[in-house]
């Protein structure tokens, strides 16, 4: 029989809805120190286990649908189906977001799930590596994977953190490749400019940005981000002033850069970077400033709305960027979050450098990865998943226009906000599936 048949007759048949309901009961229990709480548990898990043994009783492989019913619904089931038929293999790495992705501020008090978590722990079990890939800084992640995940699976050799977006990578269990400080690889010019920005970003800035911001604890990248709560008014208004500075700032520094290497600069105009000199010098009759706000205009149209709105657009065509400028500006990457954060980084440290070096040190040599996340640093990964047959791509129904449109386009693996455990139950379904042959 075929196994669109099997899946047919498995959610006709058999009341999968409770079985999953007692599945999730007995997955996420919380230890309490209760007889009668302990004894309502095994119970379940009691009723639990017959109702699986009437699936496994009536199918030659049994135990695979009994666990797909247990843990994927319907429609889980068949897009499990689905990807089985036009891929032909399990994923065998997790490649996941965690902000907006695994947890979400709208929906879960900021939390990972403990459904998602669980999940986490079963592809763990079954040998699947995990690599967290995330903005934040790795002291952050690292707190929450051991509070969520546990130490163990921390510590297992089997999980990877690529953090700040791609500057480092920790995988610990691993000797000396537990960490791996990516950023220390760039040219000294680039890693002068971001030390340059760093030093003054806060010190120079306007009070009212002193005082609506705050620099995240990075160790490579420079992230401003707001003294308000995420995605308030106020949180946006300061952090579009906020990508402003940033951007003239590092215009300022960039234009050091040039004239220390003896550039085509001419003579300093009026400052706009701090009023730093170097981001009022010109550049084929223009400040660096307006030359690098129009080139990341071009880059981004949400930048260049900012821009817009702030009254600090220029009426430059970016593809006149001085090449000297544009030599430096095409390797650093400048990224904003409306109402969250404005943040500049090195394009030569991205997601997919920090994803690659983390499945080097993993073993894992022929990925077939599942990639979770909301950003356009994530739709780099996708991309690069897609590109080289590497995996499947999920976002929550709020990602950025781009990684939406990019999901939709390939397997239309979109999940609602909070629900990340949606698409690992896929997986978990396509797993089980693929073990079939």
């Amino acid at each position: 029989m075929e196994r669109y048949d099997l899946v047919y007759q498995l959610y006709d048949e058999y009341d999968t809805k409770t079985l999953r309901e007692f599945q999730e009961f007995v997955d996420v229990f919380p230890a309490v120190d209760s007889r009668v709480a302990l004894e309502h548990w095994q119970e379940a898990t009691e009723q639990l286990e017959e109702r699986k043994d009437e699936i496994r009783s009536s199918f030659a492989a049994g135990e695979t649908f009994a666990e797909i019913a247990a843990r994927a619904t319907r429609d889980q089931a068949f897009t499990a189906l689905d990807l089985e038929a036009k891929y032909g293999r399990a994923v065998n790495v997790l490649v996941l977001d965690v902000d907006e992705t695994l947890r979400s501020a709208g929906g879960t008090d900021n939390e990972i799930p403990r459904d998602t978590l669980h999940m986490l722990t079963e592809f763990y079990d079954a040998g699947i590596p995990i690599v967290i890939c995330t903005g934040q800084t790795l002291e952050n992640v690292k707190g929450f994977a051991i509070q969520g995940l546990g130490s163990e699976i921390v510590h297992s050799g089997s999980l990877s953190i690529v953090y700040e977006a791609g500057t480092g990578v920790f995988t610990p269990g691993h000797g000396a490749q537990t960490k791996q400080l990516l950023y220390e690889d760039l040219e000294e010019s680039i890693r002068t400019v971001f030390d340059d920005v760093r030093s003054r970003v806060l010190p120079e800035a306007p009070e009212d940005l002193r005082r609506g911001c705050h620099l995240q604890g990075n160790e490579f990248n420079v992230t401003m981000k707001p003294n308000y709560e995420t995605g308030s008014a106020d949180a946006r208004e300061i952090i579009d002033e906020a990508l402003v500075y940033l951007i003239d700032l590092l215009a300022d520094a960039v234009g050091t850069t040039l004239e220390a290497d003896g550039s085509d600069a001419g003579d300093a105009g009026s400052g706009t970077a701090g009023d730093g000199a170097n981001g009022g010098t010109e550049l084929a009759g223009e400040t660096v400033a307006d030359w690098t706000r129009a080139f990341y205009a071009a880059q981004d149209p949400e930048i260049r709305a900012v821009l817009e709105g702030e009254g600090a657009y220029p009426a430059l065509d970016a593809a006149d960027v001085p090449d000297s400028l544009a030599a430096v500006l095409d390797r650093i990457d400048v990224a904003y979050y409306e109402a969250d954060a404005a943040e500049i980084g090195s394009l030569e440290l991205n997601k997919v450098v920090g994803v690659e070096r983390a499945l080097d040190v993993l073993g894992v040599d022929d990925p077939f990865a599942l990639v979770m996340g909301d950003s356009k640093s994530d739709l780099r990964v996708m991309e690069w998943a897609a590109d080289n047959d590497a995996g499947i791509a999920a976002a929550p129904e709020h990602a950025s226009q781009d990684t939406l449109e990019h999901v939709l386009e390939t397997d239309e693996l979109v999940f609602d906000r909070g629900k990340s455990v949606d698409v690992l139950q896929t997986a978990y379904a396509l797993n089980r599936l693929a073990r079939l042959g």
